[in-house]
C-alpha cells in the first residue's frame, strides 16, 4: 500500500496527511486527543494483514475504529487509525433455523435488525447508539443497551469470532470441548502460545482464588472491568461446570488490544411479545428514584431507565427531542421509564396497576402516565438522546464522562449513591444522573471545567475516589463503555494488583510488540493527560456576523459536539443528517468532523484571520447546508450556520469566487432577465449557449438552468391590486388577512405556484396581500455572504414589522426562503431589530402550516374540495423537516375527502440550492438522490402524484427521474370543487 512508503519517510511526530480532521477530531472519544500518523480504510483481510505486518515490523501502534460505541478514549492513539467502517459491512450468513448470523465488524446494529426482524428474530443488546453503532465496536466494549435486564450484553450473544493476531495469522475462537482445547495447547504458533498462557494462568490455585475474590460481583449484569478472565475461569476446563471454553468471551470487552476482529457470529433471539408499554414514573427526588427502582424490579420489567431534571431540561432545547416530551407533566426531579412487554394489554395493565399501588403506598411518584405500543419509541428516543443534549448546557462546565459507567448490584445502589453524593458534596460538585438504573449502572456525570488546572485535577480526584467506593461495593468501574484511557489506571484498585499483573501477562503474550491499541486496559496513561483542552486554555472570542451569544460565541458553538456520532446514520436508518456522509460513508463528511475541525483550528490558530484555513474549507465543502444537524444532532450543532460564518471570513482573505457571486446574486440576474423573459429562456434552453455558459461558470453540463416566467408575482399582485398596503373595504367579508411573502424563487421562476396560492386562499375566503419585501437572502446565506444577508434581513424586518402580528400572519411558499424569518433572521439582525425579528418569527409560517392550522380551527370546509380519489407521494424539504415539520403538509394534502398521502422516507434530495448544479458536486448530488428518493419515485405508478415543496427538490426530481413534482399548493388548487 502506498501509505507505507510515505510512513517510512515520515518525520517523527509530524502528520504527512492533509486529512487532519479524519484523524484526530472526528472521534467517538471526544475528551481525548493524540497525534496519529494516518487513517487507513482497509478493503479486505489481505489489506489488514499487510497493515499488521507493517506495524509489527515498525513497532507502530494500530488503533482500530468502527463507530458509535466508545466513550472512554478507546479509539485515539499516536499510530495508525485503522477504520473498518467503510468496507467491512457485509452480512456473511444468516441462519434462520438455528437463529444465528455472521457479520463483518462494520455492520450496524439497527441495519441488521431491520433484516432479521422480517424473520421474527433480532440481536437483543440494544445500545442507545443502535442506529449507527457497529458490531466491531460493540464487541470491543461489550455493549449492553437499555434492555440488558433481559438480554444481557454483546458478550452473552457472541458465539464465535474470527480475527487476525498480532503476527498477522488468522484465528477463529469458538466453543471448545476439552479435547479440542487440549489440541490447541499443542499448536506451535502464536495461537498455541495464547492457549498455553491462559491455561497456565487459570490452572493456578492462587490465581483462581484471587480472581474469584477480587473480580466484581457476578450478579452485576453489566461488568466490563479489565479482561474477562473471571468468565473463562468458570468453564469446564477449570471448574465443575458444563460451560464451554470460548476465547470470544475474552475478546468481547478487550477494546481491540488482543486481536483484530474480522468476522463475528452472533446469537439471535425471537422478537419480544407484540404488546408493550412504558410507565413514566414522575418523582420528586433522586432518592425516591433509587428506591422506587427496587420496587419496579420486583415486577420483572424489560427495562428501567432514569432521566434526571438536568437532562430533562436539556431536551427542551433540541427541536427533535421537544417532540418526544409529550408524556412529561410538570417539573419532575427524575423520571423512571419502566417498560413491560406481554402478549396482551390486559396482562401489562394488571402488572402496572400493582406496581403503581406499591409505589404510591411507599410515597414514590406523583404521576404515572402509560405510553403504549409504537408511541414508546418516542419515549426511548428521548432517553437515547441523553448524551447528546447534555452538550446544550451553557458555559465551560460540562457533564463529563468520568465515572459515568460504574455499576453495582441494584440492591446496593441506594447506599452507593448516598456515599457517591457525599464525594460530590465534598468538592461542591453538581451531577447529572441518567440511564440504566435497573441494572445498577447509572451514568453519573459531574459538571467539571476541563479547561482549568483545577478542573483537570478534580477530574482525576473524583475518578479515584469513586473507584475506591466501587471497590467497597464490589462493583464494576465500567458497565458498558469500557476502560479505555479513562479508567484503565484504576483497574488494579477494582481487581487487585495480582490480577492486574495477570492481565499484563495476557496482553504481552497476545501482542508482544504492543501494536494493538496500546495504552488501553493495561499500562494506561494517567487518565487526565492528553485531554481535548490544554490546561488553562483560552476560549477565544471572535467577532462574528451571526449572533452566537446564546452559547458564548462561535467557538463554544463548535465545542457543543461531543462525538456521539448521531451524524453517522445511514440512509437505511432514515433521517436527513448528514446527506454527504450517507452518500460517501467518509468520516470527514460528518457533522462532528466539521464542528471539531473548526473548533480545533479556531482554538490553535495564531493567524490574524483564524478562519483562513484551506483544511476547514475542505471539510466544509460537502456540507449541503440542509440544516438537518440543527434538529437531528442532540447537541444542536448547527453546521450550516457555522459554515456560513466560516465562509464569510474565509472570503475576507481569499476574495469571493465569480461563481459564488453569481449564485448569491441570482435574484439580480433573474430581475434583469425578467425584462425580456422569452429572450432569457431562449438562451438558457439553447444547447450550445447553455453548455458554454455552464462550462464558463463551473456548472455541471448535465443540469438544466431554471427558466423565468413571463409574469412575475409582483406584477401579478399589482394588477390584482393586492400588493403591499391594501385598503380594506368596509363591506368586504373575509375570514382573515394574510400576507404572502414574495420570495425570489416564486417571484421569477415559480410564479404560477404563487398565483395559485393567492387564488386558493381567496376562494376559501381569505384576504391575501402579497408583501412588499426584498429577497429572502437565502442564496447569500448558503454561499456565506453574510454581510449582504444581514442587510437583507434587516431590510425585510423593517419593511414587515408593522404589518405582521398574531392575527395577520406572514406565510410563505418556498421553505428555504420563508424559514429564514424563523431560523436565521433573529440571529442576524442588529440588536435594535432583534425584538421585531423575534416577533416576526413567531408569526411567520409555511403556507402548509397556515393551511393545516386553519383546518384545525374549522375555517376550511371539506365541501370546497373534490371527492375524487388521488394518491400522493410527498418528499419533504430538508429545512422544513429541520426547522418546522412535514406534518402540516401531510394534513393539507390529505384534506380532500379521498386524497391519501405517503411521505417518502428520504433525507435530502441532493440538490440543496446551488450545490447540485456545481460541477464538482454533481456526482455526489445525484448519489444522494439515488439513496432513497429516486428509487422510490421510479417505482411509483404514473397515476400517483409526486409532491415536493422545494423548488430545488422539484428540479432534482425532474433531473433524476423525469417525473414532474408539484407543490402542495398546486395539488390543492387543482382539488378545488
Amino acid at each position: 500500500m502506498e501509505i507505507f512508503e510515505k510512513l517510512k519517510y515520515k518525520i517523527e511526530g509530524e502528520l504527512f496527511t492533509d486529512n487532519l480532521h479524519q484523524i484526530i477530531y472526528a472521534t467517538d472519544a471526544s475528551a481525548y486527543r493524540e497525534k496519529p500518523l494516518a487513517v487507513i480504510y482497509p478493503k479486505n483481510i489481505n489489506d489488514l494483514k499487510e497493515i499488521i505486518n507493517f506495524a509489527h515490523a515498525e513497532k507502530m501502534p494500530i488503533i482500530p475504529r468502527a463507530a458509535g460505541t466508545s466513550l472512554a478514549g478507546q479509539v485515539v492513539g499516536n499510530g495508525l487509525i485503522v477504520d473498518i467502517s467503510l468496507h467491512f459491512t457485509e452480512i456473511i450468513e444468516f441462519n434462520v433455523e438455528q437463529k444465528w448470523v455472521k457479520v463483518q465488524p462494520a455492520v450496524v446494529l439497527d441495519e441488521l435488525n431491520k433484516i432479521t426482524s422480517k424473520q421474527g428474530l433480532f440481536f437483543g443488546p440494544e445500545a442507545s447508539t443502535a442506529n449507527r453503532c457497529m458490531f466491531g465496536g460493540m464487541v470491543g466494549n461489550n455493549a449492553c443497551g437499555l434492555h440488558s435486564l433481559v438480554y444481557g450484553s454483546t458478550r452473552d450473544h457472541t458465539l464465535a469470532i474470527k480475527g487476525l493476531l498480532s503476527d498477522g495469522s488468522e484465528v477463529e475462537f469458538k466453543d471448545l470441548t476439552k479435547t479440542e482445547f487440549a489440541e490447541k495447547l499443542k499448536l506451535q504458533n502464536l495461537e498455541g502460545e495464547i492457549y498455553r498462557n491462559i491455561y497456565k494462568i487459570l490452572s493456578h490455585p492462587e490465581n483462581q482464588e484471587n480472581i474469584r475474590n477480587q473480580y466484581p460481583d457476578k450478579e452485576i449484569k453489566r461488568r466490563n472491568t479489565g479482561y474477562a478472565i473471571d468468565l473463562l475461569l468458570e468453564t469446564e476446563i477449570f471448574s465443575e461446570t458444563s460451560q464451554k471454553f470460548n476465547f470470544s468471551k475474552l475478546i468481547a470487552g478487550s477494546e481491540g488490544t488482543l486481536c483484530f476482529v474480522t468476522e463475528i457470529k452472533l446469537n439471535l433471539i425471537p422478537l419480544p411479545p407484540k404488546e408493550k408499554a412504558v410507565v413514566a414514573v414522575h418523582l420528586n427526588t433522586l432518592q425516591e428514584a433509587f428506591r422506587a427502582n427496587l420496587i419496579a424490579l420486583k415486577y420483572k420489567p424489560s427495562a428501567i431507565e432514569l432521566m434526571d431534571k438536568t437532562i430533562l431540561d436539556c431536551t427542551k432545547g433540541s427541536i427533535e427531542t421537544r417532540k418526544n416530551r409529550f408524556f412529561i407533566e410538570g417539573e419532575p426531579t427524575a423520571i423512571l421509564m419502566i417498560e413491560f412487554v406481554a402478549n396482551t394489554k390486559e396482562e401489562i395493565s394488571e402488572v402496572i396497576k400493582h406496581m403503581e399501588t406499591e409505589m404510591v403506598n411507599s410515597d414514590f411518584g406523583y404521576h404515572f402516565p402509560i405510553v403504549w405500543g409504537a408511541e414508546t419509541k418516542k419515549v426511548w428516543d428521548l432517553r437515547k438522546a441523553g448524551l447528546g443534549v447534555l452538550s446544550n448546557i451553557p458555559g465551560d462546565e460540562k457533564p463529563e464522562s468520568v465515572v459515568e459507567d460504574t455499576a453495582v448490584n441494584p440492591a446496593k445502589l441506594p447506599d452507593y449513591m448516598e456515599e457517591f453524593q457525599q464525594i460530590l458534596a465534598k468538592y461542591n460538585l453538581s451531577c447529572v444522573y441518567h440511564a440504566h438504573i435497573g441494572t445498577g449502572e447509572l451514568h453519573l456525570r459531574p459538571l467539571l471545567n476541563l479547561k482549568t488546572k483545577e478542573g483537570v485535577e478534580l477530574f482525576r480526584t473524583v475518578a479515584l475516589e469513586t473507584a475506591k467506593l466501587i471497590k467497597k461495593y464490589n462493583g464494576s468501574l465500567s458497565g458498558e463503555h469500557g476502560d479505555g484511557r479513562l479508567r484503565g489506571e484504576f483497574i488494579p484498585i477494582i481487581i487487585g494488583e495480582k490480577n492486574y499483573q495477570l492481565l499484563k501477562e495476557i496482553k504481552k503474550t497476545w501482542d508482544s510488540e504492543n501494536i494493538f491499541n496500546p495504552g488501553k486496559i493495561v499500562d494506561t496513561p494517567r487518565m487526565n493527560t492528553n485531554l481535548r483542552y490544554e490546561i488553562n486554555q483560552e476560549t477565544k472570542d471572535f467577532k462574528t456576523i451571526f449572533d452566537f451569544s446564546d452559547v458564548g460565541g462561535i467557538l463554544r458553538a463548535a465545542e457543543k459536539c461531543n462525538g456521539s456520532a448521531d451524524c453517522r446514520k445511514s440512509h437505511i436508518i432514515g433521517g436527513t443528517m448528514c446527506p454527504s456522509y450517507m452518500a460517501t460513508r467518509d468520516e470527514k463528511n460528518t457533522t462532528r468532523a466539521r464542528a471539531n475541525t473548526l473548533r480545533e483550528f479556531l482554538t490553535r490558530s495564531t493567524k490574524k484571520n483564524p478562519f483562513d484555513n484551506s483544511e476547514i474549507y475542505e471539510v466544509m465543502d460537502l456540507c449541503l447546508s440542509c440544516k438537518a444537524c440543527k434538529s437531528e444532532c442532540p447537541s444542536g450543532v448547527d453546521v450550516a450556520k457555522l459554515k456560513a460564518e466560516f465562509l464569510q471570513h474565509y472570503y475576507d482573505s481569499h476574495g469571493i469566487p465569480l461563481r459564488t457571486r453569481l449564485i448569491a446574486n441570482i435574484t439580480k440576474v433573474n430581475k434583469l432577465g425578467s425584462v425580456l423573459p422569452s429572450v432569457f429562456n431562449w438562451f438558457v434552453r439553447n444547447k450550445s449557449f447553455s453548455n458554454f455558459l455552464k462550462k464558463s461558470i463551473g456548472f455541471a453540463k448535465e443540469r438544466s438552468i431554471p427558466t423565468l416566467q413571463k409574469l412575475t408575482l409582483t406584477n401579478f399582485a399589482k394588477k390584482q391590486k393586492i400588493y403591499n398596503e391594501v385598503e380594506i373595504n368596509e363591506n368586504e367579508t373575509f375570514i382573515k388577512i394574510v400576507y404572502l411573502f414574495n420570495d425570489e424563487f416564486t417571484n421569477y421562476n415559480d410564479t404560477e405556484i404563487g398565483i395559485k396560492a393567492v387564488e386558493l386562499l381567496q376562494k376559501l375566503g381569505y384576504k391575501v396581500i402579497v408583501s412588499k419585501n426584498v429577497e429572502s437572502g437565502r442564496t447569500y446565506l448558503s454561499k456565506g455572504m453574510l454581510r449582504k444577508a444581514k442587510k437583507i434581513a434587516e431590510k425585510n424586518v423593517d419593511l414587515l414589522k408593522n404589518f405582521i402580528w398574531e392575527d395577520v400572519p406572514l406565510i410563505g411558499i418556498e421553505p428555504s426562503a420563508i424559514l429564514t424569518f424563523r431560523d436565521e433572521y433573529p440571529e442576524l439582525v442588529q440588536e435594535e431589530l432583534k425584538h421585531a425579528a423575534q416577533n416576526l418569527a413567531k408569526n411567520t409560517f409555511l403556507f402548509d402550516e397556515f393551511f393545516a392550522n386553519e383546518i384545525e380551527l374549522g375555517n376550511i370546509p371539506k365541501e370546497k374540495f373534490t371527492d375524487k380519489q388521488l394518491k400522493i407521494k410527498l418528499h419533504g424539504h430538508c429545512q422544513q423537516k429541520s426547522v418546522a415539520s412535514t406534518n402540516p403538509t401531510k394534513i393539507m394534502l390529505s384534506f380532500p375527502e379521498n386524497y391519501s398521502v405517503e411521505e417518502i422516507q428520504s433525507g435530502c434530495c441532493g440538490m440543496a440550492g446551488s450545490f447540485g448544479y456545481e460541477k464538482e458536486h454533481y456526482d455526489i448530488s445525484m448519489k444522494i438522490g439515488n439513496l432513497v428518493l429516486f428509487p422510490e419515485i421510479e417505482k411509483t405508478a404514473k397515476e400517483v402524484e409526486i409532491s415536493a415543496s422545494g423548488t430545488s427538490c422539484r428540479h432534482q426530481i425532474k433531473d433524476g427521474t423525469g417525473r414532474l413534482a408539484k407543490h402542495s399548493i398546486e395539488i390543492l388548487w387543482e382539488a378545488l370543487a
